[in-house]
């Protein structure tokens, strides 16, 4: 009998401080895939729903792991890093760009290789084709 074998693709983590649950749901709408949530049982001062201890978003496409756990040195929003996700044709492309960009995004695009945009969870993102 032969055995499966394991691919092992590389992933992100991001900390969200409060809002974990929602991105991932939004990615979730973007990429699909299964999610999946470990949560405190009690509420923490600031934020409202129970805080993510750690989340993850699996799809054919993307991985992506979360937290609403910030650091010490509290969360920190930069300009070094970007996700970058690679697209087929611009069809795919535009499908993503409209849902992170809660439907703001036009097509006058199209000719670009790369397209980067900010979503509502201040994350980077780039989409090439």
């Amino acid at each position: 009998m032969m055995q499966k074998k394991e691919i092992i693709l590389s992933a992100f983590y991001i900390t969200f401080s409060g809002d974990c649950k929602k991105a991932l749901s939004l990615y979730q709408t973007c990429f699909g895939g299964d999610l999946h949530f470990d949560v405190f049982d009690k509420n923490i001062a600031g934020i409202e729903d129970l805080p993510v201890i750690s989340g993850f978003l699996v799809s054919d496409k993307i991985t992506i792991y979360g937290s609403d756990l910030v650091h010490n040195e509290g969360r920190r929003v930069g300009n070094f890093i970007a996700v970058y996700v690679h697209c087929k044709d611009n069809k795919e492309r535009f499908n993503y760009l409209k849902k992170l960009s809660n439907n703001n995004f036009y097509k006058n695009h199209s000719e670009q290789k790369l397209i980067e945009i900010t979503d509502a969870f201040e994350v980077r993102w780039i989409f090439g084709i």
